[in-house]
């Protein structure tokens, strides 16, 4: 017998295993007890989820709600300057990831045309020119760069903004406005004032898509008069986060694991027919998108625990992913595994709506890095990148490469 794990006082969230890899105390929790009660810092006894089929079996039951106005939802870390939650959070107009069906259909089936499949491999050619013309940029400048300023973060900025009508000059105001919001050591009051300019922005650009609607994704969803101003506010904020936020870091973070994984970068080199799968196994292994919260609105079981009514339950979705019960070698990157069914873009009523873009935009971002800069290094040694453990996507700040020969 193992000795048992103790319980948790907050998330573990250093990175003590690697970069890659879930933080030692939750592995071993993993394995001891993958539905673990945990100690918030409020003194909130709720629980984390670690295991792949609890994971999937609680995402995919919407009596562990998405909603924030139900109940309480406590934070599993320290937040400075956070008031202890004693009352639950108003609901945000349009902001469907935290909603329930029947709200959340109601807004989610607004958007399922603008990213079906179908339109999605029409865009594939553009997203792939945008791709190569950052490549371009990229090559023309001296080495070493920042590939996160100039590659990972400005690739899916662009085709988001072009995708949802945003202007790309205003991306710094929005980017800059985003880490602020999605930075968890953020007082509360400057996290609020970056969301409150960040929609601000966002309702004046929508207003103005309703007076004069474009050929666009918010043009498209303004001509609908059932959606309010503030609806459609809270779905440009949605989809312009995770637009850019979430691939932005996956091309970094990705490229870092690869620069890592030598043997496994050689291969891709190869066989470009390897970079559908990769990008699956690259999403595996990674989670950018880590921690979700859902809230228990009656006794449940699950994973042989009872989960109480009112409990704030977090999920961590790298565990899932790393969970050897699903996943052989789980720690192990291999660009040869079958890594479908991964967790990385959710499970139920909330599986990612733009996920058929995310995956275009990565095999196109790393079979372009791969093909161009074949000799492509990191410029600094590996334990010296700077891991965004402070925010809410995890990723690289910045990621400096270097290479020899011209890029093709």
């Amino acid at each position: 017998m193992s000795e048992p794990v103790p319980v948790p006082h907050g998330l573990p969230m250093e990175r003590d295993a690697g970069p890659f890899d879930p933080p030692r105390q939750i592995t071993r929790l993993r394995e001891a007890r993958p539905v673990s009660p945990l100690i918030f810092p409020d003194g909130h006894q709720g629980w984390l989820v670690t295991g792949y089929e609890a994971v999937r079996q609680l995402m995919a039951d919407t009596r562990f709600s998405s909603r924030q106005d139900l109940g309480v939802l406590h934070v599993p870390y320290e937040t400075p300057g956070m008031p202890v939650a004693t009352e639950p959070s108003p609901q945000v107009p349009g902001l469907f990831v935290a909603m329930d069906p029947p709200d959340h259909t109601r807004l989610r089936r607004k958007l399922t045309g603008a990213f079906t499949v179908k339109r999605m491999k029409q865009l594939e050619e553009h997203i792939v020119d945008i791709t190569e013309r950052q490549l371009d940029e990229m090559a023309r400048l001296a080495p070493p760069v920042d590939l996160v300023k100039e590659f990972a973060l400005p690739v899916p900025s662009l085709v988001i903004c072009e995708l949802l009508g945003v202007p790309y000059a205003d991306r710094e105001t929005f980017q800059v406005n985003t880490a602020t919001f999605m930075e968890k050591e953020v007082p509360l009051d400057e996290k609020m004032a970056a969301y409150g300019a960040i929609t601000t922005y966002l309702a004046e650009l929508v207003t103005g898509k309703r007076a004069e609607p474009g050929e666009d994704i918010l043009s498209d969803l303004a001509r609908d008069d059932d959606l309010s101003i503030e609806e459609l506010t809270g779905i440009a904020f949605l989809l312009l986060l995770a637009g850019h936020e979430t691939t932005a870091n996956m091309l970094s973070l990705g490229t870092f694991a690869l620069l890592q994984h030598p043997e496994q970068r050689a291969e891709l080199r190869a066989d470009p027919d390897l970079m559908p799968g990769a990008v699956e196994e690259l999403m595996r292994y990674l989670s950018v998108a880590d921690i979700f919260y859902r809230y228990a609105t009656e006794d449940l079981e699950l994973g042989g625990e009872t989960i109480g009514k009112g409990s704030t339950v977090v999920v961590s979705l790298l565990a899932a992913n790393h969970d050897p019960e699903r996943f052989e070698n789980p720690d192990t990157l291999d660009v040869h595994r079958k890594a479908r069914g991964h967790l990385s873009f959710g499970h139920g009523v909330h599986q990612c709506l733009g996920q058929q873009l995310a995956r275009i935009e990565m095999r196109a971002g790393f079979d372009g890095l791969l093909r161009r800069f074949p000799t492509l290094e990191l410029a600094i040694p590996a334990d010296e990148v700077k891991l965004r453990t402070d925010m809410n996507i995890y990723g690289v700040h910045e990621l400096p490469v270097t290479w020899t020969e011209s890029p093709r």
